[in-house]
């Protein structure tokens, strides 16, 4: 994908993922490795909303967590996005973000259970980093963060927020959508008292191969484009 049309998907990217929920003031970033030299990733820059990002004010990082391109300020965090890349080559794609009930999903003592079909995405591929509350400022920190997301697709991190990968930004933006949906259905079914026993591992199994296919996260994010252009009188 040439660089400018990448820039223009992380744009559209930080308004689908405000106008979904996602935003928390302006915290909450998104990077997309450059496919021609996976020893940088483009981000989106410091003290503006996700919705906020333009072609002019994303940043070009290298995996030390250092600006080698841009004028904008960085991000802290930058440290969840270099050290994941650093460790997961099938990982092109790293959002960070605050969602409410994700959030009181990380902060609750339970896991996330196949209560949805969103949650099928996650069986057996959410890990849980627990070291700190604060933010992730440091090399140490990213790499633990890093660990506990092993080779899933996410993580929580206990009473702060979530991490996503994808092998692209339609399949982590999808993705984390749907990770915030899957836990808003399960806060609500347990709140609402005993639920019905999950469905087998093999039919789980069967559905998260089904909703996870590349062409399922492309449509489903172009679509939230189009709503969002249609909002915006575009």
């Amino acid at each position: 994908m040439p660089h400018h049309k990448i820039k223009e998907t992380l744009v559209w990217a930080g308004k689908v993922l405000v106008g979904e929920g996602q935003d928390d003031f302006t915290r909450g970033h998104i990077s997309m490795r450059l496919p021609d030299n996976p020893g940088l990733f483009y981000m989106k820059a410091h003290s503006i909303g996700l919705d906020e990002i333009t072609m002019d004010n994303i940043l070009t990082i290298d995996l030390e967590g250092k600006v080698v391109a841009g004028t904008a300020r960085r991000h802290s965090e930058v440290y969840i996005h270099s050290e994941i890349f650093k460790v997961r080559p099938d990982v092109n794609c790293v959002i960070h973000t605050h969602p409410t009930y994700s959030c009181a999903l990380a902060a609750s003592a339970r896991p996330l259970r196949a209560l949805s079909q969103p949650s099928a995405l996650f069986y057996k591929s959410l890990g849980l980093y627990t070291d700190t509350i604060n933010l992730i400022r440091t090399h140490d920190m990213g790499t633990g963060v890093a660990k506990a997301l092993g080779a899933n697709r996410a993580a929580l991190l206990k009473n702060h927020g979530v991490v996503m990968t994808g092998a692209s930004i339609e399949e982590a933006v999808i993705g984390v959508i749907m990770l915030e949906n899957a836990a808003h259905v399960q806060m609500i079914a347990e709140a609402a008292g005993e639920c019905l026993p999950e469905f087998p591992e093999e039919d789980i199994l069967k559905l998260r191969h089904d909703i996870s296919r590349p062409d399922q996260f492309i449509v489903n994010f172009d679509y939230l484009v189009r709503r969002a252009k249609r909002r915006a009188g575009k």
